[in-house]
C-alpha cells in the first residue's frame, strides 16, 4: 500500500502522472482513519467513495484524460462540519442541530469540479465559537504535536487532520481568527481570504457579515491552489463580491507594521520565536516599524463585547428559543449576550467600529502590511476547561480585529518553541490583496522553511501550484542580484513579477564572481560540465517584460536556460569572456552561498 501521510498537492499530482489510480490512493486512506478520533465528526463511507470515484472518472474521461484541466484531480481535502457536503450530515457540532444538505457548498463544488475529493467533516468549537479547539460535545481536539494542549479553533479538526498528514488541505472558516489561530498551533498555513471572495452560499454562518472560508495547509503554495480553485464571484451568496483590479506589487523593502509592546500573557517561548523570526525578515530585506496597536484592539473588542453577538444569535436563534440546554454551556453563555444590546446599541457600534476603521486605515499608512504574532500564547486543554473564556480571549488578540476591518491575512509557520510546540507570525494587509499575502508566505518559506505539518519530512522547493495562470507572463530564472531580497529585486517587484518557486539549472552550468560589478553580479555559462545552480522563476507581464531585458548590462543577457528537472525558461546568461580572470563559484552552487561566504 502507498502511504500517502504528509504528501502535498504536488506529491499527489505526480502520483497519478505515474499511473496510480484514485482509487489505487484513496481506498487505502479511507480505510485507515481511525474510529474515536475527535479530530472528525463524519466521514465519507466506502460506498459513497466508490460513488465519488465513478463520477471522477467521468470527469477524465470529459476532458479527454487531460489532468492539467482537473488540477486537484483525486487530491482528498477535509471539510470543516458548517460547511455542507451533499450526503454528509452538517452538525456544527451541535447533534441536536443536525441536518443532510441535499447540495454542496459552493466552495465543495468548485473543489469537486477541479476533481478533488471531500473525504470527511472536521470538528469545530460549537457553532464556530470559539478559538480554543475544546468546546465541541464530539470532544477536544488536541494539538498535533503534543496531545494535552490545545489544537486552537473554532478550526480545530480541520487543522489537525492536515498537521497529521492525512489531507494536504481542509477548509476551515474565520470569524475572529478560526483559520489562523489552529494554523499557527499546528505548523500549517492558515489564508483567510478577504469576505466575498470566496462563496458562502451552504456555510452555516457565526456573523454573517464577518465569515470567511479559508483553506489551511501544509505549505504556501497549496494553499493558494485551493484559494484559487474555491474564489470567485457567486450571485447566489448575499455577500460576495468581484475582486477589483489586482494591487500593487510589494516595494524591494517593504515595511511592515509591527506591534510595539507585544502582551506575551508571560510566555517567553512564543516571544522568543517571534524576535526570531523579525530577525529573519530583516535579514531578506524587510523594514520592521513599530507601532501602537490601540485602536485595533478597540475594533477587536467590539466583536465580543459588542452586538455583533446578536448574529451568532441569529445563526440559531430557533435552537437557542427552544432548546438552549443542547447548546455548548459556554458557546450559550456569549450567544446568550445578544439580548442585552438592543437595535440603536447595533447602529451605535456599527459607527464606532466605522471611525476606528478610519482610524485604522492611517495607522496603515505608509506600511505594506502588519506583521503580527499569530498567537500570543498556548494553553494545555485542562488550562481551558477550567478558564474558558479568558483564555480563549487571548487567543485572538492578534486576530479578530480583521474581519472587522474586511482585510485579509496568512498565517505562516514561524519556528519550533523551545517547548516542542510550534509558534506562527501572521502578515495582514487590506482587503483583496491576496496575491500580495501569497507572494510574502512563499518568500518567507524559501527563506525560513517549515517541516511537513507534525513530521519531519521537509517541503519540496518553493512549488508553483498546477493552478497557476500564467497566460500572459513570461517565466524567467534569476540567479543573482534579482534574488528575492538582494539588491535588484526591486526591477521585478516594480514590474509586478511573481515568485513562483525556488530550483536549480541542470548540471550543465558553471558559475562565476564577475569581477568590478556594482552591486556584485554573477554569470552563469553553459559549458557541459558544471553543477545544479540555485535560481529563483518569476513570472513578468509580458507588457512589461522589454522594459525589464533593457535593464540588463552587458556581459549578461537572457537567454535559454534548462532546470533539474528538465524544463526550459528564459533566464540569465552571462557571454564566456567575461569569467576569464573571475572566480569560479560553482561548487557553491548558488549566489546566496557566495555572497553569504564573503
Amino acid at each position: 500500500m502507498t502511504n500517502t501521510a504528509f504528501w502535498t498537492i504536488s506529491d499527489w499530482q505526480s502520483a497519478y502522472q505515474r499511473g496510480a489510480a484514485p482509487s489505487d490512493l484513496l481506498v487505502p486512506l479511507l480505510a485507515s482513519l481511525k474510529d474515536g478520533d475527535t479530530a472528525w465528526i463524519s466521514r465519507l463511507s466506502m460506498d459513497g467513495l466508490h460513488t465519488r470515484l465513478v463520477q471522477l472518472g467521468q470527469q477524465r474521461e470529459a476532458v479527454g484524460g487531460d489532468l492539467s484541466k482537473l488540477p486537484l484531480y483525486g487530491i482528498p481535502f477535509a471539510v470543516k462540519d458548517n460547511i455542507n457536503v451533499a450526503g454528509l450530515a452538517t452538525t456544527c457540532a451541535c447533534p441536536e442541530f443536525a441536518f443532510l444538505p441535499a447540495h454542496n457548498a459552493t466552495v465543495v463544488d468548485r473543489l469537486e469540479a477541479a476533481g478533488a475529493v471531500a473525504i470527511g467533516k472536521t470538528n469545530l468549537d460549537q457553532f464556530a465559537t470559539g478559538l480554543v479547539g475544546t468546546r465541541s460535545p464530539y470532544g477536544p481536539v488536541p494539538n498535533a504535536f503534543k496531545p494535552e494542549f490545545i489544537s486552537g479553533g473554532s478550526s480545530s479538526g480541520s487543522a489537525s487532520v492536515v498537521a497529521r498528514g492525512l489531507v494536504p488541505f481542509a477548509l476551515g472558516t474565520d470569524t475572529a481568527g478560526s483559520g489562523r489561530v489552529p494554523a499557527g498551533h499546528n505548523n500549517l498555513v492558515g489564508l483567510k481570504p478577504t469576505r466575498g471572495l470566496v462563496s458562502n452560499t451552504g456555510l452555516v454562518p457565526a456573523c454573517r457579515t464577518l465569515d470567511c472560508i479559508t483553506v489551511m495547509a501544509l505549505s504556501v503554495g497549496d494553499a493558494d491552489a485551493a484559494l484559487r480553485t474555491m474564489g470567485g464571484f457567486d450571485a447566489t451568496d448575499a455577500y460576495s463580491r468581484s475582486a477589483p483590479a489586482r494591487p500593487a506589487a510589494w516595494p524591494a523593502k517593504p515595511v511592515l507594521g509591527i506591534p510595539a509592546s507585544p502582551d506575551w500573557f508571560g510566555d517567553a517561548n512564543a516571544e522568543r520565536v517571534y524576535s526570531d523570526a523579525l530577525r529573519r525578515l530583516e535579514a531578506i530585506g524587510v523594514e520592521l516599524r513599530p507601532i501602537d496597536f490601540a485602536p485595533l484592539f478597540e475594533v477587536a473588542a467590539l466583536l465580543y463585547e459588542g452586538p455583533w453577538v446578536g448574529e451568532r444569535y441569529a445563526a440559531i436563534e430557533d435552537l437557542m428559543n427552544t432548546r438552549p440546554e443542547v447548546v455548548h454551556p459556554v458557546v450559550r453563555s456569549i450567544v446568550d449576550k445578544a439580548k442585552n444590546f438592543s437595535a440603536v446599541d447595533t447602529y451605535k457600534a456599527e459607527y464606532r467600529r466605522m471611525a476606528l476603521a478610519r482610524k485604522a486605515e492611517a495607522l496603515m499608512q505608509g506600511l505594506d502590511g502588519l506583521l503580527v504574532p499569530t498567537a500570543p500564547s498556548i494553553y494545555t486543554i485542562e488550562q481551558l476547561q477550567a478558564d474558558p473564556v479568558t483564555l480563549n480571549s487571548r487567543m485572538g488578540i492578534y486576530t479578530n480585529f480583521v474581519n472587522l476591518l474586511d482585510w485579509s491575512a496568512i498565517a505562516l509557520p514561524a519556528g519550533m518553541r523551545a517547548d516542542g510546540l510550534p509558534a506562527g507570525i501572521t502578515l495582514i494587509s487590506p482587503g483583496w490583496h491576496e496575491a500580495r499575502l501569497v507572494e510574502f508566505g512563499r518568500r518567507w518559506q524559501a527563506a525560513a522553511p517549515w517541516k511537513r505539518g507534525a513530521s519531519q519530512q521537509d517541503l519540496p522547493p518553493i512549488d508553483a501550484p498546477a493552478s497557476t495562470n500564467l497566460d500572459g507572463q513570461v517565466v524567467v530564472a534569476v540567479v543573482g542580484a534579482h534574488l528575492s531580497g538582494m539588491p535588484l529585486n526591486g526591477q521585478l517587484i516594480e514590474r509586478g513579477a511573481t515568485l513562483l518557486e525556488s530550483t536549480h539549472t541542470s548540471a550543465a552550468y558553471r558559475f562565476y564572481a564577475l569581477p568590478g560589478t556594482v552591486p556584485p553580479k554573477p554569470g552563469l555559462v553553459r559549458t557541459g560540465d558544471g553543477a545544479p545552480i540555485a535560481v529563483e522563476l518569476w513570472a513578468i507581464p509580458v507588457e512589461r517584460y522589454g522594459s525589464f531585458v533593457a535593464l540588463i548590462p552587458s556581459p549578461l543577457g537572457i537567454g535559454t536556460l534548462e532546470l533539474i528537472d528538465g524544463r526550459t525558461v528564459q533566464g540569465f546568461v552571462c557571454e564566456a569572456w567575461a569569467t576569464q580572470g573571475a572566480e569560479d563559484i560553482t561548487s557553491l552552487g548558488g549566489w546566496r552561498a557566495y555572497m553569504a561566504r564573503k
